[in-house]
């Protein structure tokens, strides 16, 4: 129903409406023209040619089959491995920065170990 209702809107109606009209028929071709604003057998309209789809749907594969199969060679991209990524963080060691200088002992723990009862 997503086609029909962006085709409706274009056409400046409401897509639930038309679209819940669409689904009470019992006609699997009924649909909305909207070139011509009005309800109907789409096929006997001209506006779906199933006939003229299919035909023109073999005739692309076809083509394409005729090529690749007339071809001397065929050139394609063969995709190219990714490098490794950076790790996140800009380039910190692992275990973070260490210790602050001057400011007490405990490596890991910038300075706390200079406070009153963290020892």
């Amino acid at each position: 129903s997503g086609p029909i209702k962006q085709i409706v809107k274009n056409a400046g109606l409401e897509g639930a409406v038309v679209v819940r009209k669409i689904l009470a028929s019992k006609d699997k071709a009924f649909g909305y023209n909207a070139e011509k604003e009005e309800y109907g057998n789409l096929i006997e309209s001209g506006v779906i040619d199933p006939t003229k789809v299919t035909r023109s749907a073999l005739q692309n594969a076809l083509s394409i089959a005729s090529i690749l199969l007339t071809s001397d060679c065929l050139i394609t991209d063969i995709p190219k491995k990714e490098d490794a990524m950076m790790p996140p963080g800009g380039g910190m060691p692992p275990g973070g920065m260490g210790g602050m200088g001057g400011m007490g002992g405990m490596g890991g723990m910038g300075g706390m170990g200079g406070m009153p009862g963290m020892m």
